[in-house]
């Protein structure tokens, strides 16, 4: 008889589509001896589709930090032909230790936010679209959730949160509001954040695009799961990580991941790493990257229609020199 974990990621797999998958198997260009480190596997949508691609030579290496992801794994073991193995843990975590153990890697993806198995579980808080315990952990055994932080942070700390991670206009007053409601009853729930929210900004700004808990939302999740500073650090170690001529490749959703996707890229591009100010180059440098997207792909039309969450997705690439 199957798990009960099992059985919810048959179910959710059913639902999960992966994004711009025919694009990143593009600019990846997979062949069967390959050897590929998937960063965020989630539920194996792309893992699946690069799976397809590697014959018995080929290798590849999973890895998430959210415990339900490994029964996904496990099932998608069963359909592949090469060589696997599944790391749970923080992705930058995972690519240090294959560094370590002098794994090189042909192709190294990452799918950065949340996946559909988290969104559409109520009970882990991540959504402001379900009343649910204010959560937001991918791993579940690390000890901050977003209650912690809107109980006990300082508004000051709340305000350069929301504005930093959320890019939240009205910070300082939802902020303010935050502390105001905790002094009588403090927080569980995620409906209890949502109305706050609604009642600390401005009437028209309710009803503008997208829900006004978004941002908010996004800045605690950001700051509970450290997604940002396991990116900086996962990026050097998974360039690190590839061998010359290996691609990698980063799926991002909102602005400050892309922000940091693509100023790594360029930077790996550019020859020169004088400081600005300086005018001639003196430092004699040369690329070690090749940036395949002059700009982000983003999906077409076809692909919104069959998956209106992958509308703020954008893929860039780069090739080591």
């Amino acid at each position: 008889m199957p798990s009960a974990a099992a059985s919810f990621a048959t179910e959710m797999e059913m639902a999960h589509i992966p994004v711009l998958t025919q694009e990143l198997l593009d600019l990846l260009d997979v062949r069967a001896d390959s050897r590929a480190v998937d960063c965020t596997f989630g539920s194996g949508g792309h893992a699946r589709a690069v799976g397809a691609e590697l014959g018995p030579q080929g290798v590849l290496v999973a890895c998430d930090q959210d415990p339900i992801a490994e029964e996904y794994y496990l099932d998608l073991r069963a359909d592949l032909v090469c060589r696997s193995r599944f790391f749970a843990g923080n992705f930058a975590d995972t690519l240090a230790e294959l560094l370590e153990n002098g794994f090189k890697a042909t192709h190294i993806y990452m799918d950065l936010g949340l996946s559909s198995m988290q969104i559409d579980t109520p009970d882990r808080g991540f959504s402001y679209s379900y009343d649910a315990p204010l959560d937001m952990r991918m791993d579940p055994c690390q000890p901050l959730t977003a209650a912690d932080i809107l109980n006990t942070w300082a508004e000051a700390e709340l305000t350069g949160l929301f504005g930093r991670y959320g890019e939240e206009r009205y910070s300082r007053r939802i902020a303010r509001a935050v502390v105001n409601r905790r002094a009588s009853s403090p927080y569980t729930r995620t409906a209890e954040l949502v109305d706050t929210i609604k009642s600390a900004i401005p009437t028209p700004a309710r009803f503008g695009a997208g829900n006004p808990a978004r941002r908010v939302f996004q800045a605690l999740r950001i700051e509970v799961n450290d997604e940002l500073n396991s990116l900086k650090r996962a990026l050097p170690q998974a360039f690190s990580l590839l061998e010359p001529g290996g691609v990698m490749a980063v799926i991002s959703f909102q602005s400050l991941e892309d922000r940091l996707v693509k100023e790594f890229f360029v930077g790996k591009a550019r020859a020169c790493k004088c400081p600005p100010e300086f005018p001639v180059c003196v430092c004699g440098g040369r690329s070690t990257g090749e940036v395949l997207t002059s700009k982000a792909v983003i999906p077409g039309p076809r692909e919104l229609e069959l998956n209106p969450r992958s509308s703020s997705a954008k893929l860039r690439a780069l090739r080591r020199l």
